[in-house]
């Protein structure tokens, strides 16, 4: 952090000469210092959440093979259970939550049992909904017609280009950066192999309006280095760092693998299966494809955009960073 600090200042001189700026760059040149971390790192945690959802959480952390999991479980269920006491009662292990993902390990291990395991690519989009901009377009002549789906979905598909292109054009018009796109664009999902920094997963964790399924960390699939790590010269110390944790990693495994992640640091990767719909899709963009977040996260969210766009270009017609909102607007509304 030390060496990053002023790098991050040097290279944003315009932000810097403004005093209200410093604890932003500041927190930038965290960010980057945190990839070399572990993730054993204590942190501090507010958190809101409702009796139902607390219920669950006691029960599944208690489930997990982990001491720290067990005492966490405790400690919550002493600090809420005179609060709420006949809504939290089903706190303890259950054999579904404790035994149902270690018994998959076990079946799935002869399927995979030799088989190489290469690095994947940051993004690949393997599914997404068929004719998406037909499917979204029958969506929108649904919501404003008397008309069944069957039939919405035949007039869709025997819409003109240009047509099609007017029908979305219309949705958008008047949509500002702050507006949520129209509802019917949940109807299009996609599915997206993610491979990630866990420093990158921590925020695409955060948008629960989505299926995230996650493997464990996986040295194999490397690190992820931030640009300013490598731009101060600190490439070779910050792999040198990493080379003596995968050591210690592999000690760690064969005694214990469910410690052994402990050691591991905020840049190492894992793969991540993320199932989504065009209309979060369009949250996640306007968030996370802005200039001002994190560099991870951004790079992966625009490569999820412009993989996406390609089949589906009239849906995402206004998917963009909030920067670059008003810019896209005048592109697609040429004198509006």
């Amino acid at each position: 952090y030390d060496q990053l600090r002023p790098y991050v200042f040097e290279q944003n001189k315009a932000l810097a000469e403004n005093p209200a700026n410093k604890s932003m760059l500041e927190g930038w040149a965290k960010e980057d210092a945190r990839y070399a971390i572990s993730l054993a790192t204590e942190t501090q945690l507010g958190m809101t959440i409702n009796a139902r959802n607390l219920e669950l959480m006691l029960r599944r952390l208690s489930a997990l093979p982990l001491a720290e999991a067990h005492l966490c479980s405790e400690k919550l269920y002493s600090a809420t259970k005179d609060i709420a006491p006949s809504l939290i009662r089903y706190t303890q292990a259950t054999d579904y939550d404790r035994l149902t993902r270690r018994n998959l390990r076990k079946v799935c291990a002869p399927y995979l049992a030799g088989k190489e395991n290469p690095s994947s690519e940051a993004v690949r989009l393997v599914w997404a909904t068929l004719e998406a901009d037909t499917q979204a377009a029958a969506a929108l002549l649904f919501a404003s017609s008397g008309m069944s789906y069957d039939s919405c979905l035949q007039e869709a598909g025997r819409m003109k280009p240009a047509d099609a292109k007017a029908l979305f054009k219309t949705v958008f018009k008047n949509i500002q950066s702050y507006d949520a796109v129209l509802r019917e664009l949940e109807n299009i999902d996609m599915l997206f192999e993610l491979t990630m920094s866990a420093s990158c997963f921590a925020q695409l964790k955060r948008h629960r309006m989505a299926t995230i399924i996650s493997q464990d960390y996986n040295t194999t699939l490397g690190v992820t280095i931030p640009p300013a790590v490598r731009a101060i010269g600190q490439q070779k110390e910050f792999m040198a760092m990493i080379k003596k944790t995968n050591s210690v990693f592999e000690i760690i495994r064969h005694k214990s693998s469910a410690a052994a992640p402990y050691v591991l640091t905020n840049a190492h990767r894992r793969r991540v299966l993320m199932k989504l719909n065009a209309r979060e899709l369009y949250h996640l963009a306007r968030l996370r494809a802005d200039q001002h977040a994190q560099w991870d996260i951004r790079d992966l969210s625009e490569k999820m955009l412009k993989q996406a766009r390609k089949i589906m270009p009239l849906t995402l017609i206004m998917a963009c960073g909030k920067d670059g909102f008003a810019a896209r607007h005048k592109k697609i509304f040429p004198g509006a």
